[in-house]
């Protein structure tokens, strides 16, 4: 990330972007999957932008949420075709190019260092699915449906496989990989794919958000990077070291302090949002938390 890119405004990064949008108000960005034409279908140029745009909202200290949505009638089918016609020409070292932008991809949005939330509707299939499981908190309406069709090309959701199968379980993943089979919203949220079903997902989002902006930039973003830690379900002496070490770090921190005292003083910490903007600049405090 460059200090220009840095620089420019959300406006001119939109601007610069040919598959994808992006927005930054009182504290919430949007991501917009921005190709309604082809069902926000992806390719390796829409995986390019979203990398820019994830990179240049994690590093705004503007940002406080991100929300990942879409234009359209569908979330996104998944892999663009003439893109897949493309990787079928394409040798392995080529291949493997290829699939390693896309994990960037994966790996940058689970490891956003602010809270995430997706916006779902419609068909949200293959590498659009591993997207959502990407995000801390997924909203769907009732439209919504499912599927890891990968098998049916021959191919595997490789890429995808780590987050679908944290989200969804080792045993549920496996019926869907193998089988290739439509699930519908109601199965989803069964799942744990997502966690609430709306018509309205602008209005379901609200109080998401609402809660979200009160918190502490850096407690999130710490708390994002200790559940990281934890997904192996492992509890030995090293869990217990590391949990302790980082509940007495964030004790001691400026941002932890002033969460303290001002619940003991009952007033508003001063990371809350006043006027549209943010009081205080948590980037420092957001990248040390996500080490």
């Amino acid at each position: 990330m460059t200090n220009q890119t840095l620089q420019m405004t959300a406006q001119t990064l939109s601007e610069q972007c040919q598959y994808v949008s992006c927005t930054l108000n009182n504290g919430v960005a949007e991501l917009i999957l921005d190709r309604p034409g082809k069902h926000n279908a992806f390719d390796e140029v829409m995986i390019s932008e979203m990398i820019q745009v994830l990179e240049y909202f994690g590093h705004n200290p503007q940002c406080q949420v991100l929300i990942l949505k879409a234009n359209g009638k569908n979330f996104s089918a998944g892999a663009d075709l003439n893109w897949m016609r493309k990787q079928a020409t394409m040798d392995f070292q080529q291949n493997l190019s290829d699939a390693n932008e896309l994990a960037k991809l994966m790996s940058v949005l689970d490891k956003f260092p602010k809270p995430t939330i997706a916006k779902v509707q419609g068909a949200a299939f293959g590498g659009a699915l591993g997207l959502i499981c990407c995000c801390d908190i997924a909203i769907a309406n009732e439209r919504a449906s499912f599927c890891l069709s990968e098998v049916k090309l021959g191919l595997i959701p490789a890429v995808i496989s780590p987050y679908v199968t944290r989200a969804m379980g080792q045993r549920a993943a496996r019926r869907y990989m193998l089988t290739a089979e439509r699930f519908k919203v109601q199965k989803a949220l069964e799942l744990q794919v997502v966690h609430e079903v709306a018509d309205d997902l602008d209005a379901a989002a609200e109080p998401i958000i609402t809660a979200l902006l009160a918190n502490s930039p850096q407690g999130m973003a710490w708390a994002k990077s200790l559940l990281s830690t934890l997904e192996s379900g492992v509890i030995d002496q090293a869990t217990l070291d590391h949990t302790s070490e980082r509940i007495a770090r964030i004790r001691v921190s400026d941002e932890g302090q002033e969460g303290l005292n001002a619940f003991f003083d009952k007033r508003s910490p001063d990371w809350t949002i006043a006027n549209g903007s943010i009081d205080k600049n948590n980037s420092a405090a957001s990248a040390q938390g996500a080490k």
